[in-house]
């Protein structure tokens, strides 16, 4: 666990914050993909091709669409540098507590955007994604991801075959971890897609509601605190 400059630890890494930012990154994929236009907020790979594709077809406006997203994760990533380097001595509020904060107050303001403004939605919630992800980057002291599968994905199944082999009850504890974030990933996605459906551009305040439980969990102090700040 990192250790706070103030007199208060913050649980970045704790596997209840990871779940809840597991939950918030499934859904956010399924509110851009089905409300948003058919966008993906933090698949960039799924941006790159589609926009690709439609490059190929001299579609110039539909590639911007997919390019959009792209190039906010990038202002995103640099932007949770740029409040990490100032803000890492602060004593009242953890960095990534800051973080949080921003995603909630972004995705807010998605929440009453209407639909002709898809564009300046998806570039939101994209630049929100990369926030999440560069901010919150392990749990329990292993790297995973909060927003996509297939890092998690390859870690999981490297620790397996670790078990396997050596009989290593860490590697299959940590095997297990990662599936396990795998599948929360999944069910944010299920109740993105059907409360989406459900409540179309107002869906995503659910997220808003997701962060700030992360936001809350963060001023308990953890039970451990190991090794310096990050």
């Amino acid at each position: 666990m990192e250790k706070s400059m103030g007199t208060r630890g913050q649980m970045s890494e704790a596997v209840s914050t990871g779940i809840f930012l597991t939950l918030s990154g499934g859904f956010q994929d399924a509110y851009t993909y089905y409300c948003r236009g058919n966008v993906f907020a933090n698949a960039q790979t799924g941006n790159i091709v589609l926009m690709g594709s439609h490059l190929a077809a001299r579609e110039w406006n539909v590639a911007l669409r997919y390019l959009a997203p792209v190039l906010a994760f990038a202002g995103g990533v640099y932007m949770a540098e740029h409040v990490k380097r100032l803000h890492r001595q602060d004593r009242r509020f953890h960095w990534r507590q800051l973080i949080v904060a921003i995603e909630i107050i972004l995705l807010f303001v998605v929440g009453f955007l209407p639909q002709d403004m898809n564009m300046a939605a998806n570039i939101i919630v994209s630049f929100v994604c990369a926030l999440q992800v560069n901010a919150f980057r392990k749990i329990k002291g292993s790297p995973y991801a909060t927003t996509m599968c297939i890092g998690n994905l390859r870690s999981a199944t490297e620790q397996l075959f670790y078990y396997n082999i050596n009989k290593d009850r860490e590697a299959r504890k940590k095997s297990l971890q990662y599936y396990g974030i795998i599948l929360f990933f999944i069910l944010g996605a299920v109740l993105g897609t059907a409360i989406t459906r459900a409540f179309l551009e107002r869906s995503v305040l659910i997220v808003c509601l997701l962060l700030l439980m992360v936001f809350v969990i963060m001023f308990i102090p953890p039970a451990e605190q190991e090794g310096p700040e990050k």
